[in-house]
C-alpha cells in the first residue's frame, strides 16, 4: 500500500520517532541515504507563496539522489483547468513522489487517492505537519527529548500550525496547549483526536483563551503569523484580539528559565513576536528553519521505504 503523509497523524508514534531519528543521523551525514535509483523526480506543487518549503525540499531531493521537478500549479490549474484526479494521474506516472503546498485538505486526499505514489503535505489550511517534523528535530536537539515536554502554541489556534501542534505533539508524548481568543478554536475534531492519540502516548493536548497561564513552566513556547495565507483580506480586523497572545520578553519569562522559542517564518516582528525575543537567547528559529530540509529528507525516505504501490 503507498504511504502519504497528509496529515501529522499519518505517522504512528513509532513511526514519528523513527523519521525524527533518521532525520538527526541525514543532518550528521548528509549523503547517507539515496533513495531514489535511477534518479527518479518528485514533483513539487506549490499553489501558494513559498520560499523555505521550496528550497528544503529542492535540496532536498537532490541530496537523496532524486530530481527535483517545480511545478507552478498556478499555471498547471489543478482542479481548475483539469481534474486533480486527471492531474494525480499523469503525474503519478512520471513521479516517485508528490509534494503539493495548496488550500483545502480534500484537494491533497484526491490527489493521493488516484496518483499510486506517495503524497505529501507541505502544507494546507488545516494541518502543516512537514513544519512539524522539523519543530519537534529542533525541540529533541535542545531539549533532549520530546516526551513529557510542555509545549504552547500561542495565536490563531484555528491554524494549520495549531492543529499540527496538537497531533504531532500529542504523537511525541508531549503535553501542548495551544492558547488563542475567543473565535479562533481549533476544530473540535482535531482537539479530540489529539486527546485521543496523547491519551495513549502519556501526552496531553488542550485549548485555552488564557495566554499568560498556558505559557507557564512551559519548556517550548511557540507562535506563527496571525495572518495566515488567504486570510490578508482579514488582516485588520485580527490585530486588537491577538494582541494578548503576542509573545513579548515579559509573557515568555512565565515560561521556565531554559525555555525556547520556535516560529516557522515569516516573522512580523512587533506582531505576533517581539523582536527581542526572536532575536533573543532563547530563540531556536534559524536551527528550526534549518530542519526543514533534514526533516524532509527522512520523511521521504521513511515513505520511498514502506514499498511500492
Amino acid at each position: 500500500m503507498t504511504r502519504h503523509f497528509l496529515r501529522d497523524d499519518d505517522l504512528t508514534p513509532a513511526e514519528q520517532a523513527e523519521v525524527l531519528d533518521l532525520a538527526l543521523r541525514l543532518k550528521a551525514d548528509r549523503g547517507a541515504e539515496q533513495p531514489f535509483g535511477q534518479r527518479k523526480g518528485v514533483a513539487l506543487v506549490f499553489d501558494k507563496p513559498t520560499l523555505r518549503t521550496q528550497v528544503s525540499f529542492m535540496t532536498g531531493v537532490g541530496e537523496l539522489g532524486g530530481v527535483p521537478v517545480m511545478v507552478d500549479g498556478n499555471l498547471a490549474g489543478i482542479g481548475r483547468r483539469e481534474s486533480i484526479s486527471d492531474t494525480a494521474k499523469v503525474l503519478g506516472r512520471q513521479v516517485a513522489a508528490i509534494v503539493w503546498r495548496t488550500f483545502g485538505q480534500d484537494r491533497l486526499d484526491e490527489m493521493a487517492a488516484h496518483a499510486g505514489v506517495p503524497v505529501v503535505n507541505a502544507l494546507t489550511d488545516d494541518f502543516h505537519p512537514c513544519q512539524l517534523l522539523a519543530d519537534l528535530l529542533t525541540v529533541k536537539e535542545h531539549r533532549g527529548a520530546l516526551a513529557g515536554q510542555r509545549l504552547t502554541f500561542l495565536g490563531d489556534t484555528a491554524c494549520n500550525m495549531s492543529h499540527s501542534y496538537l497531533l504531532a505533539g500529542a504523537l511525541a508524548g508531549m503535553h501542548v496547549t495551544v492558547a488563542g481568543p475567543e473565535g479562533y478554536a481549533p476544530a473540535p475534531e482535531i482537539l479530540s483526536r489529539a486527546q485521543e492519540i496523547a491519551a495513549q502516548t502519556g501526552g496531553s493536548a488542550t485549548h485555552s483563551t488564557d495566554a499568560v497561564p498556558a505559557v507557564a513552566g512551559a519548556d517550548v513556547v511557540a507562535t506563527d503569523t496571525w495572518v495566515s495565507m488567504g486570510k490578508e483580506d482579514e488582516a485588520e480586523e485580527r490585530m486588537r484580539p491577538f494582541v494578548p497572545y503576542a509573545l513579548t520578553a515579559e509573557l515568555l519569562a512565565q515560561a521556565k528559565d531554559d525555555a525556547i522559542v520556535l516560529h516557522c517564518l515569516p516573522a512580523y516582528r512587533g506582531k505576533e513576536i517581539a523582536a527581542e525575543v526572536i532575536d533573543g537567547p532563547r530563540s531556536v528559529v534559524w536551527d528550526e528553519a534549518e530542519n526543514r530540509l533534514h526533516a524532509q529528507k527522512a520523511l521521504l525516505t521513511f515513505l520511498l521505504q514502506q514499498g511500492p504501490s
